[in-house]
């Protein structure tokens, strides 16, 4: 998978993680909401093809 794919994979994640918490019945649940986003954003593959694609830095 290459580091765009990768970054976009993770959007599309949190997005779907944000739809969830949108929905008016699993507003009690941010800590929940808040593990799963930590999960995807600092996945060890996510953050070093962000690095990469930051020109390394």
């Amino acid at each position: 998978m290459t580091d765009e794919q990768l970054a976009l994979q993770a959007v599309s994640d949190a997005q779907r993680i944000l739809e969830e918490y949108l929905e008016p019945i699993r507003r009690n649940n941010e800590r929940v909401i808040l593990d799963k986003l930590v999960e995807v954003l600092e996945r060890p593959e996510l953050l070093v093809a962000v690095t990469r694609m930051q020109g390394g830095r």
